[in-house]
């Protein structure tokens, strides 16, 4: 698992049942997530845009208020965003998606993005280009991080390691730092988490249906029958 350790074990905890007694799972993120130590500005903001559980987060530490809409990206943010106390709607799985919601009903603006320093989809411009105002701040740093020693042990051996990608960056990251010999089987939340992979020697690459944690489940769970199937172990279901 490559995400964050808090994010990882979420993921991991809602894998079924039998699909986790089949696997080994090694933690390693490769992406560090900290708060910038900044102060935000949210005076005369009308509503926050969240794309990542992270910029949630971080708003949380940051101390941001909770009297205003929080228009979110996916389940998971949306999740977290009420969960810290945030009348938030998700409205839609990708920033494609949420866009295009945005500029349909036009809500009462200008909106703040609340996001990392390395962020993708250009949000903010788009929206404002478009006429809805739209401000943007990073709130979160996101460190790139070495596979462990653990990973090293298990990218030498014979044993199938199977790797779920959540983000293009990350993707890249493991992409450039993957040495091994190891059966490699991927899964990858989105198109554009899959395109650094393809320079991977891999056995399979799975692309999820829809970029969410779902998804990723439910794509984690056919690597592994698979794996194990050409691996000569248990025949699949």
């Amino acid at each position: 698992m490559t995400r964050p350790r808090a994010a990882s074990e979420r993921f991991v905890a809602q894998l079924p049942t039998r699909t986790r007694s089949r696997v080994e799972v090694i933690y390693s993120p490769i992406l560090e997530i900290k708060p910038l130590p900044i102060s935000v500005d949210t005076n005369g903001v009308r509503g926050l845009i969240f794309t990542s559980a992270n910029g949630v987060n971080a708003a949380v530490s940051l101390g941001l208020t909770r009297d205003m809409p929080a228009f979110c990206v996916g389940p998971a943010t949306t999740g977290t965003a009420k969960g810290a106390g945030w009348d938030a709607q998700m409205v839609g799985a990708t920033a494609e998606e949420l866009v295009a919601f945005l500029l349909k009903h036009r809500p009462e603006s200008p909106l703040l993005h609340l996001r990392g320093e390395h962020s993708r989809g250009n949000i903010a411009t788009r929206l404002t280009e478009s006429g809805l105002t739209v401000r943007e701040q990073p709130v979160y740093q996101q460190r790139l991080l070495p596979l462990t020693s653990e990973v090293a042990v298990a990218a030498e051996g014979n044993v199938p390691v199977i790797a779920p990608l959540f983000s293009p960056r990350t993707a890249r990251q493991f992409a450039d730092i993957w040495v091994g010999s190891a059966p490699l089987w991927l899964a990858a939340i989105s198109d554009a988490t899959a395109e650094p992979l393809y320079s991977l020697d891999y056995a399979r690459l799975k692309i999820a249906k829809e970029p969410t944690p779902k998804k990723m489940q439910k794509a984690v769970k056919k690597l592994v029958k698979h794996a194990m199937r050409v691996e000569g172990g248990e025949t699949t279901d």
